[in-house]
């Protein structure tokens, strides 16, 4: 009985929607498989480069899908880096007013609902994911920051210009740059928030210097029209 029940196994036709069970329950591993290999074929020192590139030119060159996914995690590397993400679940919610964890999926979905393409803010998102702790020393703030440069509709279309040689940073520029990082970190842990000049008083500053350069003219002309009447006073 078991050979006659093992030979009817056998012998028994296998339908075309067995067959195409199968042949869908293999697909999805080989899937997986080529997307696991492609997010591995691009460093986390490609990323920082890709993203240097467009914050410099404010332009994209890759397929937004894939550039999705290295803003993505670039995006989650950064929030981890600040202290906020090691607090207890209490601490999280003072600090900064819902869990951490919900913090990082709100963002992260705000940035990947964009199908068509990056927001019109790509540039500007870049150059906050590139150098965050000199801009933001509070995970709040950045989250603040971010979330305003996600919620927009506008979106961008990739680039067709030739792609742009990413720079290399020297080593002395690497080793000021992290010089310059290590003294922002070191105020913020002591509760010094770096300042940053603004542009406005920039402009008022060069606007007074160049008064001042026209009222030095003037007093030299001044001067010059003196000199030269005293001679005439002296022959009169």
């Amino acid at each position: 009985m078991e050979t006659q029940s093992h030979e009817n196994l056998q012998h028994a036709p296998v339908s075309s929607n067995d067959t195409d069970n199968l042949q869908n329950d293999a697909v999805p591993d080989a899937s997986n498989h080529r997307d696991t290999e492609q997010k591995r074929d691009v460093s986390s020192e490609q990323v920082i480069q890709i993203l240097q590139v467009i914050a410099s030119t404010g332009k994209f060159w890759h397929d937004w899908d894939n550039l999705k996914s290295m803003l993505s995690f670039q995006l989650k590397q950064v929030l981890s880096e600040y202290p906020e993400a090691k607090m207890a679940s209490e601490q999280q919610y003072a600090s900064l007013g819902e869990p951490y964890s919900e913090l990082v999926n709100k963002l992260d979905e705000a940035l990947t609902c964009f199908i068509d393409g990056p927001p019109f803010t790509l540039q500007r998102l870049c150059e906050i994911l590139l150098d965050p702790r000199s801009i933001y020393p509070n995970l709040s703030k950045l989250a603040l920051a971010l979330e305003k440069n996600l919620l927009v509709t506008s979106t961008l279309t990739i680039c067709t210009d030739p792609y742009p040689q990413a720079t290399v940073q020297e080593p002395d520029d690497q080793e000021k740059t992290s010089e310059k990082q290590q003294q922002q970190s070191d105020s913020a842990q002591n509760g010094i928030e770096p300042l940053e000049a603004d542009k406005d008083e920039v402009m008022a500053e060069a606007d007074m210097g160049d008064d001042m350069t026209i009222d030095m003219e003037n007093f030299e002309d001044v001067k010059s029209s003196e000199t030269n009447s005293e001679p005439s006073a002296n022959n009169a």
